[in-house]
């Protein structure tokens, strides 16, 4: 128990000198302790708790005086107080009364410094909004005058610079929403634009291509001009007369080329003086800013590519007139001009391998409707036109750096065609040439016509130069118009070769293949037309022989003459040669044949006008009058070919062939129809009158072959003619049967001439004919007796000859 007490007195030590907080532990032992220790902790409590009683009891008592001194004073001053609270109210109220105007201005000071501070935040954020604000104010502005591209940069600025430093405000989240809006819009502005650009180049092509040929066609001129110019001398090796016409030309074409140079000096214009292309330039730019130059470059390919198709596409007509050729070629540059301006000034819109595709693809069209449309003109002058076309076609675009060789191919086969249309051109010539003359040599009064024709025609002829005038030229007015206008051919074919990047050995040989083929089928056609004619007759036909002879002889002229245009010596081993000689000789082979044919024409004609009496009883005594007037017409005949070119040996021999084979086929011809006249099946019985008759005649035939109708038949070669009648008539008219049977199958016959079955034939209708005659005159009775005698002598000798018929065509 003496041990608790102490332990108590700490507990309430530590109750007394900690914290509240901290007391349940404290107390927390106390219950821990021993049984009662409680009770006895609360005893000792109580008794504390009267010690410091006594404690505070004796504070009171010794501090008593002071607290009752204190209500004293306290009371003393509470009087004191209330004065000095009805003073300070007093003050205060005058204070207060003083303050309110302090506290107005206050309040007043301390609204504007809230306003300036508001103020200075505001102009703070507006420093932030205005360059925004400016930022879209300059784009609208950029919008309304159509600065796309720059508007783009602007958005650009606006979306990455600006706008960010302000998007907390409601106007920025405006301007956000709007921007791909406008970007929409400047797409389809500038898109709308390139549709427009499209069109106007599409309209614009033709007065592109148009301008653009005109400086290439210029720039040629001027240089071919001055090419000429320093080789003035170079044509003096040429024809006089060409030579003097070239120089003229020459100097006319420089002249002219340097005028038109000085008017148009001041006036070249290219294509952007006639296009504005800044659409495509702000196209481009914008869509290559907006990320879609690949949609662009796609979009605007293609559309070309359907302009391309649509320009490549000709019209129906073009191959009319020569403008609607020049309208399609310069749409054609026009469109190319613009696509190599692009190529240029843009990177990547075109490009080298797109143009060269699309030119290509062209060029196959281009090519297609050119073989096409060409091949329905027939005037030379509009192929000749065309071809000019072409080559400025062709030389504008390869300025530009096109490949053109193909272009130059197919002005090979339109030079074909053109050559096609000056054989036509050039028959209808020959045609009219060969109507009009009147075949016969040319009349030359005085030396001054005799001038004027050899200076269109090369002829030489010593032994006529020493004739005085007046005195005729061998040949007709045909053959110095046929040469003239074989040199014009020459001169035409020489206009299509030139400017086709050839060399000279090229045009030579060009020139001399066109020429071969007007002489060997165009003039060849027209002298085989004109030789058949029917109107033609024989002196025509003589006079064509002669006509063809000498422009045989002006072949060589010819090649000299190309030579000179051409400068190719004939000496070089390409140079092609004029087929002139065979196309002559054919001509004149063809004259040959015709006029055997019309003579032996004209002998039918006197033939089918004989009117032999078959039944008559004894001849006439002379000739029948057909035969002479055909005698005559013969002899006349072939005096005309005396007139055939004899001047020199070669001439003379073909002059004597001619006259000898005409003469020969004239006799041949008219012997075999004398011998079908006698053994013609419609005719069923001749007298011996009529073969005495028929003899005369055929004696007539004899004496014109003996006369040597035409010199240069040896012996009696011109009577062999009619051996064969004169054996048959002799046979008949001797009657000698006996001999003939005799000697029939022997060389030395005396009638070898004589065919049985010809024979055969002409006795039956004798003897049908005797017949008859001795049927009217039976009256006569010591005639009956030696008529039947001959009549058994012809029935003997029939048989005869029928055996020998006969066995000739078993022998067959």
């Amino acid at each position: 128990m003496a041990e608790s007490l102490p332990e108590h007195d700490r507990i309430l030590q530590e109750i007394e000198s900690t914290d509240t907080a901290c007391v349940g532990p404290t107390l927390r032992s106390v219950y821990d302790d021993q049984p009662n220790a409680h009770q006895r902790f609360m005893e000792k409590l109580d008794a504390c708790i009267r010690n410091h009683d006594r404690e505070i009891e004796k504070m009171c008592n010794f501090h008593h005086q002071g607290f009752v001194d204190a209500i004293t004073e306290l009371l003393k001053v509470r009087a004191d107080a209330e004065k000095l609270k009805v003073q300070v109210t007093d003050t205060n109220r005058r204070l207060q009364d003083a303050g309110k105007e302090v506290i107005a201005q206050t309040e007043e000071i301390i609204r504007c410094r809230v306003q300036q501070r508001n103020i200075t935040t505001v102009v703070e954020k507006l420093q932030l909004c205005l360059p925004v604000l400016e930022m879209y104010s300059k784009l609208k502005e950029q919008m309304n005058v159509k600065r796309y591209y720059s508007a783009l940069k602007t958005m650009e600025q606006l979306e990455n610079l600006y706008l960010p430093r302000v998007s907390q405000y409601r106007f920025c989240q405006i301007m956000i929403e709007n921007l791909p809006k406008l970007r929409e819009e400047i797409k389809e502005i500038s898109m709308s634009d390139l549709k427009d650009f499209l069109e106007s180049i599409r309209k614009h092509s033709d007065r592109i291509g148009e301008t653009a040929m005109k400086q290439a066609q210029q720039q040629k001129t001027f240089n071919t001009s001055l090419q000429k110019q320093n080789n003035v001398n170079y044509g003096r090796n040429m024809h006089l007369g060409r030579s003097r016409i070239l120089e003229s030309k020459n100097e006319i074409t420089l002249k002219r080329t340097f005028e038109e140079d000085d008017e148009h000096e001041e006036e070249v214009l290219t294509a952007q003086d006639l296009v504005d292309f800044s659409p495509v330039y702000r196209c481009l730019h914008i869509y290559s800013v907006l990320g879609d130059g690949e949609i662009f470059e796609n979009y605007y390919r293609k559309q070309r590519r359907k302009q391309a198709r649509l320009v490549l596409q000709p019209q129906s007509s073009m191959h009319e007139t020569v403008e609607g050729y020049r309208r399609y070629f310069s749409q054609i540059v026009g469109f190319f001009v613009v696509e190599d301006h692009i190529l240029h000034v843009t990177q990547g819109l075109v490009t080298r391998t797109y143009t060269d595709e699309l030119w290509n693809m062209a060029l196959s069209k281009i090519i297609a409707v050119l073989r096409t449309h060409s091949s329905y003109c027939s005037d030379p002058d509009l192929v000749l036109e065309l071809k000019n076309l072409i080559v400025v076609f062709a030389d504008t675009l390869q300025g530009y750096g096109f490949p053109v060789n193909r272009l130059f191919d197919l002005l090979f086969e339109i030079r074909d065609q053109y050559n096609e249309t000056l054989l036509k051109k050039w028959s209808v010539l020959f045609r009219d040439i060969f109507e009009a003359d009147n075949y016969s040599p040319i009349p030359v009064a005085n030396e001054e016509e005799y001038k004027i024709v050899i200076s269109k025609f090369p002829f030489q002829d010593p032994e006529l130069d020493k004739q005085s005038f007046p005195k005729k030229l061998p040949m007709s007015q045909s053959v110095p118009q046929i040469y003239i206008q074989v040199k014009e051919f020459i001169y035409a074919s020489l206009k299509f070769s030139e400017s086709l990047h050839r060399s000279s050995t090229e045009i030579d040989d060009m020139l001399r293949k066109s020429t071969n083929l007007l002489l060997t089928r165009t003039l060849s056609s027209c002298l085989q037309n004109l030789i058949k004619k029917p109107h033609i007759g024989l002196t025509e036909l003589v006079q064509i022989i002669i006509n063809t002879t000498h422009l045989e002889q002006a072949c060589k002229y010819l090649e000299d003459f190309i030579s000179n245009i051409t400068n190719i010596s004939q000496v070089t081993v390409h140079t092609a040669r004029l087929y002139g000689l065979s196309t002559f000789k054919d001509a004149r082979h063809a004259a040959e044949g015709e006029i055997y044919t019309k003579l032996n024409q004209k002998i039918d004609e006197f033939i089918q006008i004989a009117d032999y009496d078959w039944t008559m009883s004894e001849s006439d005594g002379r000739a029948s009058g057909y035969l002479m007037d055909l005698i005559n017409f013969l002899r006349s005949t072939f005096q005309v070919f005396t007139h055939l070119p004899n001047n020199n040996n070669d001439h003379a021999a073909m002059s004597g062939k001619v006259a000898q084979t005409a003469c020969m086929s004239a006799c041949q011809h008219l012997s075999t129809s004398l011998m079908q006249m006698l053994l013609d099946n419609e005719l069923k019985q001749i007298s011996m009158g009529a073969i005495q008759q028929f003899n005369l005649d055929v004696i007539q035939c004899e004496l014109f072959a003996s006369s040597e109708p035409v010199p240069g038949f040896q012996g009696d070669t011109l009577q062999l003619a009619f051996i064969d009648l004169r054996q048959l008539l002799d046979l008949f008219m001797v009657w000698d049967w006996s001999t003939y049977l005799a000697d029939y199958g022997q060389a030395t016959s005396k009638y070898l001439r004589v065919n049985p079955s010809t024979a055969l034939t002409l006795l039956e209708k004798v003897h049908r004919g005797m017949k008859d005659s001795s049927k009217k005159n039976n009256i006569f009775a010591q005639f009956r007796k030696n008529d039947r005698d001959k009549q058994k002598l012809i029935e003997t000798v029939v048989k005869q000859l029928r055996s020998l018929v006969n066995g000739m065509s078993q022998h067959t």
